[in-house]
């Protein structure tokens, strides 16, 4: 697999389709697995950490859902491309800097992936788009199985899973959403739903997951606990409480188009326009536009463009995708002004195509 085939086109966990897409960009489930035989990947040796690597890549074509995958090692690529590749939230900050025997398994669609030898020998990830915690849990659990079946996983009959962090023990299962509050921002009751979720025991995170900012008024929530709790209990848990706040995120929608109508719509179309005219915008600005975009969206607002395509211009936007794009290294004021460029481009041929439309 070419990254560079990756640079046009988003994954299929932002195409805007599943349950509550509107307001739930993606599902995902990770699940964090260890080899029993070879210690922890911070207590490993190189030789030690290639095992592992060699023992995934032998278990994976033997397990059917993995075997149209590619499997790319982490000190062959560029920093660029790590950096691609974290934009498009398949390796995590820490696996940025990792060298050595890191290793990431990526299938065809970009839904299923799992990232080799970081903090744990194996994190298994699946995403989909919408709000599809359930159907998720069970394609990774699928993965877990066959891999389980050629591999001998860390486990203890008292403990469950064993994991480098004590917070992932039991299950080793984070199961999230990442989730657009734009009216509960606008209305600032996010602080106070923030504050419930940690109540119920999930948490809340930024766009890029831990450590990482709030952007584009997006919000990763996912399990707390991993101990004592089963897979079915976390993905119950998850969805139902996602559900509650997809309700304060509509009940929010509602308050602001009753009591400022003007004022909200004022806002979405200056976001448009912007998208439309602008010259230069940097990477956090344009998240903000989009983010006030995809409420009118959402809304029915605007209807010239689509969910799906607004998700995409989040990734494809991101700075090391856009050097991708254009084949070489740029500074941050070329890219602000390459990136408002292809958004001008993109929305405005949308809106040309609609009035084409209307008027035939």
């Amino acid at each position: 697999m070419k990254l560079d085939e990756l640079t046009h086109r988003s994954a299929v966990w932002l195409d805007g389709s599943g349950p509550e897409s509107g307001i739930v960009l993606s599902s995902r489930v990770r699940l964090a697995r260890n080899l029993g035989d070879v210690p922890f990947t911070s207590r490993s040796s190189e030789q030690e950490q290639r095992s592992v690597l060699e023992q995934f890549r032998r278990a994976s074509k033997e397990a059917g859902i993995l075997r149209r995958g590619a499997l790319l090692q982490i000190d062959h690529l560029s920093m660029l491309d790590r950096a691609f590749l974290q934009e498009r939230h398949l390796i995590s900050p820490a696996m940025m800097q990792m060298d050595l025997s890191s290793g990431l398994y990526l299938d065809d669609r970009e839904m299923v992936s799992v990232m080799i030898n970081e903090e744990d020998h194996l994190r298994l990830q699946v995403m989909q788009s919408g709000l599809r915690i359930q159907s998720t849990w069970e394609i990774v659990d699928r993965i877990d199985d066959q891999l389980g079946d050629h591999v001998k996983f860390a486990f203890s009959e008292q403990y469950g899973y064993l994991t480098a962090c004590p917070t992932n023990v039991g299950t080793g299962m984070r199961a999230s959403v990442l989730i657009h509050l734009p009216a509960l921002v606008l209305t600032k009751d996010i602080d106070q739903v923030i504050k419930g979720i940690g109540q119920v025991g999930l948490n809340v995170r930024g766009f890029y997951g831990e450590g990482t900012d709030v952007l584009g008024n997006l919000f990763q929530v996912s399990n707390q606990a991993t101990l004592g709790r089963t897979e079915e209990d976390i993905v119950d848990n998850v969805q139902r409480f996602t559900n509650q706040i997809i309700d304060f995120e509509r009940k929010a929608r509602q308050r602001l188009i009753s009591e400022a109508r003007s004022q909200i719509e004022d806002k979405i179309w200056r976001a448009y326009g912007l998208m439309q005219n602008a010259r230069v915008l940097s990477s956090q600005e344009l998240m903000s536009l989009i983010s006030a975009v995809r409420l009118g969206v959402s809304m029915e607002i605007i209807t010239t463009v689509s969910i799906a395509t607004l998700n995409s211009l989040m990734i494809l936007m991101q700075p090391a995708h856009l050097q991708k794009l254009f084949r070489r290294k740029m500074d941050a004021d070329e890219r602000d002004v390459r990136r408002a460029e292809m958004v001008r481009e993109k929305i405005n041929t949308l809106d040309q195509e609609n009035g084409s439309q209307r008027a035939s």
